[in-house]
């Protein structure tokens, strides 16, 4: 799979410095994973262009999930390498959002303390972290108090601080799994808009998975389909609308297309 792709505009002074990055690309050669003696992954090949968000979509079971917590390092796998613009994992800074924002934040830590905490992992001194929560309030214009514990917020603040744990790195590869499935509909907006506001802003290559079909297309550059076990890659999907889009967007008649298509490609998958 190639893509042309444009270098992302050089930030302007306070923006993220992920920005200045070279855009990330991933390749995936020859992986295998076994559960219980049977393949779910066996030789499986996969490219991402950098600069991409990637929704990946199919049929229960078909190790959606185990997927990108195998290429997040989450998990391991039996064979085959994953490499990141050329590089290993251990080269590169991932940020993974979780589905169950609960159990990801540390009930004993605030939440400004939970969205600090790679941060102090990566030994940056107190201004430095100081400024990066600065920039991740302002960009997520958050009016919740980050010095309360996380039990104390609502499920889309804790979401929301999650996801601006896995972004206070500045990673090069962001890997999102089902994070929109426990929140309400109008905090599943405000996270898709700020999540285009960063990828726009950084060109930050991200990976989604969903079991939200409109969700998933909505977000994506890429549409990665996926069979049933064994699993392979049933089609890639482009979806090359502008960005930033909005609620329009799931009326315009290439959204619509692309649903569909995709659903007669799953639907084809599930029935096989």
């Amino acid at each position: 799979m190639n893509s042309s792709l444009a270098t992302p505009a050089r930030p302007q002074q306070g923006q993220a410095a992920s920005a200045l990055r070279t855009p990330m690309d991933i390749s995936i050669r020859g992986l295998t994973k076994y559960f219980v003696g049977q393949p779910l992954y066996d030789n499986f090949d996969l490219d991402i262009p950098a600069a991409k968000i990637v929704s990946v979509f199919g049929p229960n079971g078909c190790g959606k999930s185990t997927l990108i917590n195998m290429m997040a390092g989450l998990i391991p796998y039996d064979a085959g390498t994953i490499l990141f613009g050329g590089r290993g994992l251990g080269e590169i800074k991932i940020g993974y959002v979780f589905q169950n924002y609960r159990e990801a934040l540390f009930p004993w830590l605030r939440t400004v303390d939970n969205i600090a905490y790679p941060l102090k992992l990566e030994g940056r001194s107190k201004a430095d972290v100081a400024h990066r929560i600065e920039a991740l309030v302002a960009s997520f214009d958050v009016k919740f108090d980050l010095h309360r514990y996380p039990y104390e917020l609502s499920g889309g603040q804790q979401q929301t601080a999650s996801i601006m744990r896995a972004l206070a790195p500045e990673p090069d590869v962001l890997f999102l799994d089902e994070p929109f499935s426990a929140l309400d509909f109008e905090m599943t907006l405000f996270i898709r808009e700020k999540l285009q506001e960063v990828f726009m802003a950084t060109g930050t290559t991200m990976m989604l998975v969903s079991h939200d079909l409109e969700e998933a297309v909505y977000l994506a550059d890429l549409i990665l389909l996926l069979t049933k076990r064994p699993t392979r890659i049933a089609e890639i999907l482009p979806f090359d609308e502008a960005r930033p889009r909005t609620i329009a967007t799931l009326s315009e008649a290439a959204f619509i297309h692309t649903k569909a298509r995709s659903m007669e490609i799953f639907q084809r998958e599930v029935r096989r």
